[in-house]
């Protein structure tokens, strides 16, 4: 008995006063700096960066007051309902968000994603921009992407980059079909 106190004291001793990681004793590793010398012989730093985003957006968000409306609602919805990861289910979102901001009376048929276009053409009004820079197109716009064996893909443009079942801050890497929107 008097042993297995012993044992018990030591390894807890052990684990009080033993080596911790340096996140819990609350230290926090300083921010790296690139130190050089300037043309002029000054000593200059610059924090080192250590995060790549590719294709960020830095254009300004292109706005045209001509379309209609309920399409930034649209978008805003979608946003609203978008998950962090796709589904696999762009074309079905988009529908739904469209149905909810009133920008369609009814939900379209077509069952693929690359569809979309002609059919919001045909049956709801929109029209095709003549934009071919998924960036260049106006928040609330449609834009639909093809695929040679695939359903293809279809997202909304909002104010923070795309989103249809999924947000993403970079347009899809398919072939654009068309941007769409109505006035």
């Amino acid at each position: 008995m008097r042993k297995l106190l012993t044992l018990t004291f030591t390894i807890l001793g052990c684990a009080a006063f033993g080596p911790r990681p340096a996140s819990a004793l609350g230290f926090s590793a300083p921010n790296p700096k690139f130190v050089y010398n300037d043309a002029s012989g000054k000593k200059q730093s610059a924090e080192v960066v250590d995060k790549y985003y590719p294709k960020k957006i830095v254009q300004p968000v292109a706005g045209d007051s001509k379309i209609d409306p309920k399409l930034r609602r649209a978008a805003t919805i979608a946003e609203e309902r978008a998950r962090a990861h796709s589904l696999s289910k762009c074309w079905h979102f988009v529908k739904e968000a469209l149905v909810a901001a009133g920008v369609v009376k009814s939900r379209p048929q077509t069952p693929l994603a690359k569809q979309a276009g002609q059919e919001l053409v045909n049956n709801y009004g929109f029209k095709k921009l003549p934009v071919s820079d998924p960036y260049q197109a106006p928040v609330g716009a449609v834009l639909v992407y093809g695929a040679k064996r695939a359903a293809g893909h279809v997202e909304i443009r909002t104010e923070n980059g795309f989103v249809s079942d999924f947000r993403s801050k970079t347009p899809s890497r398919r072939p654009l079909l068309g941007v769409f929107a109505k006035t």
